[in-house]
């Protein structure tokens, strides 16, 4: 008998890495290359058998499996499961595709031992912090917890406030849709909310005294950096939502989704945008000039967690690469 329940964990874990594999081959083209390879929409095929994804699925796993065998979630038993397995990622033979290079420095720096507030890249941004975040928002824990987590697996390479605060908000969002029944639209207004509410909360007991490796004069003034940048991010997708779409490139109004604020608000256009067609959510964030493997993942997580397994082409999950992997990680989460 064929199970009726949504999924929504194994729906955002494998909605992330079918993104992945769509924006796999257009990361670094022009739209008008896109165009002239997929057509006009974009690519809307898995390709290969498996389809292989990139660094994004490989760290989202990395994370996965760091939570799933942790004893307790606090930053004393999470950081030393995260550290060995982003070095098992930055080692394995399979670390071959394009590969963040924050993520390899901050990874060799943490090979040495030291803590991680000095190995992390502390100036990085980068959507390296958030392309992989997704497992903690799966997680049934609670809003301090989550939000703990991901900044802590975030700073462990990415030691900027921004990326701290856009980690939290896609873990955030997550939760948002998989757990408590929110619809996409409604994301931007609880995103906003939720930074207004967050913004001097410097999460001591998680990043340790991350900020001093800043300019801020306190822990308080570091953390509201990222929140500030966040915020100006999502008014940004505000106005881009209000206006009429024109099919055009999500990347215009949001910026090129390199740095993670950008790649969350570019995801979530992308989501909003197509909410009732997750394949057209991901196809448009891999049509992008941007970074396409990450907003098309990130799209990927956010409409998968909305819509669950039901939401993807039936034959997708059993061709997509790490398919095992992303189907135990999800398998206790539902």
């Amino acid at each position: 008998m064929i199970s009726s329940a949504p999924r929504r964990a194994a729906g955002s874990l494998f909605g992330l890495a079918y993104g992945d594999a769509l924006g796999r081959p257009t990361e670094f083209l022009t739209v008008a290359e896109i165009d002239r390879r997929f057509g006009p929409t974009g690519p809307r095929e898995l390709v290969g058998d498996p389809a292989l994804v990139t660094d994004d699925t490989q760290m989202a796993l990395a994370v996965g499996w760091a939570l799933h065998d942790a004893p307790t979630y606090t930053a004393e038993a999470v950081e030393p499961l995260l550290r060995r397995r982003f070095l098992d990622w930055a080692a394995s033979p399979d670390n071959n595709r394009a590969p963040g290079m924050t993520c390899l420095r901050a990874c060799a720096e943490l090979s040495r031992g030291l803590p991680w507030q000095q190995a992390t890249e502390a100036g990085s941004k980068g959507c390296g912090a958030n392309m992989r975040v997704t497992p903690v928002g799966l997680l049934d824990v609670d809003l301090d917890t989550l939000a703990g987590l991901a900044q802590l697996q975030a700073g462990l390479t990415h030691g900027h406030p921004t990326g701290l605060a856009a980690s939290e908000l896609t873990a955030y969002a997550v939760r948002l849709l998989a757990d408590d029944g929110a619809a996409l639209a409604e994301l931007p207004g609880l995103l906003t909310a939720r930074v207004h509410e967050q913004r001097t909360v410097y999460r001591a007991d998680w990043l340790g005294e991350l900020w001093r490796r800043s300019d801020a004069a306190t822990a308080e003034e570091f953390i509201a950096l990222g929140w500030d940048e966040c915020q100006r991010a999502l008014v940004r997708l505000d106005a881009a939502l209000a206006a009429p779409d024109d099919g055009g490139d999500p990347c215009r109004f949001t910026g090129e989704g390199w740095i993670a604020e950008e790649a969350l608000t570019a995801a979530l256009y992308c989501a909003i945008r197509h909410a009732d067609s997750p394949v057209d959510a991901l196809a448009r964030g891999a049509r992008t000039a941007g970074d396409s493997d990450s907003i098309a993942a990130l799209a990927g997580a956010f409409v998968g967690a909305a819509h669950g397994m039901p939401g993807w082409p039936t034959g997708w999950a059993g061709r997509i690469e790490y398919a095992d992997q992303l189907a135990a990680l999800a398998a206790p989460l539902d």
